[in-house]
């Protein structure tokens, strides 16, 4: 079936995932005849990509929803993703909502649309998530300078905070064969920068692919992975999102080290940096493999950036567990801290548990995590100020200054020049502005 002048609008919420989903949602409607144009524009059909993680995640969608609505009444509406999967029902007492499909459906959305006007019903198509065990293989499309490739989905671990593994199934991933021919599909597009992007990224290896000769299902590992993605040709950057510290090997650490596309950029998930807290979280590590894993990469990559995820208010956390872990991130030779206040999640371990933090408690928590987020960042750019990097500018122009990262993650600023869009150029590094970015000159010799 065509769809042929009809028009097509997203909204993403949620993480680097959902948005390498929804270039895939969108490149197979345009395939079909869509033509994907700006959310404000009010499209024949709108698809919202919902998150789970996201607080108020019921109201959010809401917003959007009749926000869409308020730009095209008629406007077919799709509401699709982790929220979708864990709670259908509740979207499909949002007014005005046309389709909701759960994990594997998603992807399927074609064959939900209705064009003979909108549904006088809410449809929801969604299976239990135990059925759910294809990998869709996605990348996102639209940025010149960076794109983010999916190569794993789902989780088998059990963290009592988490509903990930509720919305998204068992942990899969995708062929190596796939993975790296999506690559060259990116670097033939002119994007300059991969962002590894999964669930559990290190758990890559449980897939689909058969060997031809055995009949038997191939085992590779994330270390395999980042060895092939390394000989693609055509691009100069590929990160690794975020990756558990039990399953950030040394192997991989040492290759990224040497590697001649892989940057020096880690994110390591570390919730807390109390044991007793990391035990009532099932967290698969205790804090000292964390240190370890921090040190042993700043031994072979002095240089590098290392970001930080930490839950504050979980159940259970009394004032000296907090200040064990602060005290603990605070000796750590990490980079910036992304501080999540705790939650509470339907269908989740961790709401049961005793000892219920204050909310304006979790608020203090945070914000002393954030300052000291800061702090740990200001530190990271002042050990590199005056020297030069490669920076990969971007597309943004803010007031007259453009913006690009260097292989280690800083952000740096400079005087708006078209020409320097996705390319990567020498500069020399020279002071931290107001605003927290580093400030810089081209070299010389690239001018």
């Amino acid at each position: 079936m065509s769809f042929a002048g009809k028009t097509v609008s997203f909204h993403t919420l949620g993480c680097k995932l959902n948005f390498s989903e929804t270039s895939t949602i969108a490149r197979l409607m345009q395939e079909k005849g869509f033509q994907k144009i700006p959310f404000e524009q009010g499209a024949d059909v709108c698809v919202i990509n919902t998150c789970s993680v996201t607080e108020n995640a019921d109201r959010e969608c809401k917003q959007i929803v009749k926000s869409a609505l308020s730009k095209n009444p008629e406007t077919f509406i799709a509401v699709v993703g982790c929220y979708a999967q864990l709670k259908p029902d509740e979207i499909s007492n949002i007014e005005g909502v046309d389709v909701v499909l759960g994990a594997s459906e998603k992807f399927k959305l074609l064959n939900y649309i209705n064009f003979s006007g909108k549904n006088t019903h809410t449809e929801i198509h969604n299976c239990e998530i135990s059925e759910v065990n294809s990998f869709v293989g996605s990348y996102s499309a639209g940025d010149r300078t960076r794109s983010f490739l999916k190569v794993q989905d789902g989780c088998d671990y059990s963290c009592t905070f988490c509903t990930i593994p509720l919305a998204r199934g068992k942990s899969r991933s995708d062929t190596m064969e796939n993975a790296v021919e999506n690559a060259r599909r990116i670097a033939e597009s002119g994007v300059k920068e991969i962002v590894l992007t999964g669930v559990n990224l290190g758990d890559f290896g449980y897939g689909i692919d058969i060997d031809k000769d055995t009949k038997k299902r191939k085992e590779y590992t994330f270390l395999d992975l980042i060895k092939a993605l390394d000989q693609v040709e055509g691009i100069e950057r590929i990160r690794i999102s975020s990756i558990e510290p039990n399953l950030l090997k040394d192997e991989v650490i040492a290759f990224v080290a040497q590697s001649k596309r892989f940057v020096p950029h880690f994110h390591i998930p570390l919730q807390s940096g109390n044991n007793e807290i990391l035990g009532k979280m099932k967290r698969r590590y205790q804090r000292e493999l964390y240190a370890d894993r921090v040190a042993k990469i700043k031994e072979l990559m002095p240089e590098c950036c290392i970001g930080v995820d930490v839950i504050v208010g979980f159940p259970g956390e009394t004032n000296d567990h907090f200040t064990d872990t602060y005290n603990f991130i605070n000796g750590l030779d990490v980079s910036y801290l992304h501080v999540f206040t705790y939650s509470e999640r339907d269908n989740t371990e961790a709401i049961l548990l005793p000892g219920v933090v204050d909310y304006s408690e979790r608020k203090r928590r945070n914000k002393m995590l954030r300052i000291l987020s800061a702090k740990k960042l200001r530190q990271f750019y002042e050990q590199h100020l005056h020297q030069e990097f490669q920076v990969l500018f971007e597309h943004e122009n803010k007031n007259g200054t453009m913006y690009g990262y260097t292989q280690n993650y800083i952000k740096v600023a400079h005087p708006y020049d078209e020409a320097l869009v996705n390319k990567t150029m020498p500069v020399q590094t020279q002071s931290i502005s107001e605003e927290g970015f580093v400030t810089a000159a081209l070299v010389a010799a690239a001018v």
